[in-house]
């Protein structure tokens, strides 16, 4: 999966990036400011950055739950702002991987059941399905707790399951939110570590955090401040 750094081809591309909420009223929010971003296969990325300077926001739009005020977001040089919602949904569900800080996992369903989901929406048989989310799980070390539910495992765990669930459909882009900010530092290193071994793997990551030890991990380290890359 992983190819050579020559060859690598660029995954995500943000050009002159503007988000702004209320628009050319007094209530007008600058969220993000002419964002340049270039993000390559197999690569780690950490964005990291004070609350309320943007990060979240450029996550959303990379990973297509928001679209610019102005400028260009393109995934694996399609340029998401002539998708429309079912376009964008299709993506999401196919090429992006998400990951949250508190988890978003179904507390009815088991670890199993949650990662089974997006597969599911994807229209894999029930055969597939369960054999896929049960080598998932083993990857991120859970494969003895595939039967039991959030209430019954750790946050750490969860988190796991969050990820396992998150790799379902191979994504090509790994995105995450915070990760390990609902989380103690044990679990958190644990949850760094799956990271790490994902993007050696070949995966693309990339971290929205205030963590500095996922940011040491990382390959690529981009500073936001007041909606603009510093």
């Amino acid at each position: 999966m992983k190819s050579k750094n020559s060859k690598r081809k660029i995954l995500v591309e943000c050009k002159n990036v503007w988000k702004i909420y209320n628009e050319g009223t007094h209530a007008e929010v600058r969220a993000l400011q002419n964002v340049n971003m270039k993000i390559k296969e197999g690569d780690f990325v950490s964005i990291e950055g004070p609350s309320g300077s943007g990060k979240s926001t450029i996550l959303h739009c990379i990973g297509c739950l928001d679209t610019p005020t102005r400028g260009k977001v393109y995934i694996g040089g399609q340029d998401i702002s002539k998708l429309n919602q079912t376009e964008l949904a299709m993506i999401r569900r196919n090429k992006i991987g998400f990951v949250f800080q508190f988890f978003n996992v179904i507390p009815s369903l088991t670890a199993l059941q949650n990662v089974e989901l997006p597969m599911t929406f994807a229209g894999l048989n029930e055969a597939e399905r369960k054999r896929k989310a049960k080598e998932l799980l083993e990857k991120v070390g859970l494969g003895k707790r595939a039967d039991h539910k959030p209430s019954e495992l750790s946050g750490g765990e969860t988190q796991r399951v969050a990820i396992a669930r998150a790799m379902a459909n191979d994504p090509i882009l790994l995105l995450a939110d915070e990760p390990t900010g609902n989380l103690d530092s044990k679990s958190g290193k644990e949850i760094i570590d799956i990271f790490a071994k994902l993007n050696k793997e070949g995966r693309t990551v990339v971290v929205i955090t205030h963590d500095p030890s996922i940011s040491e991990h990382a390959k690529i380290r981009l500073k936001i401040k007041d909606g603009t890359i510093i």
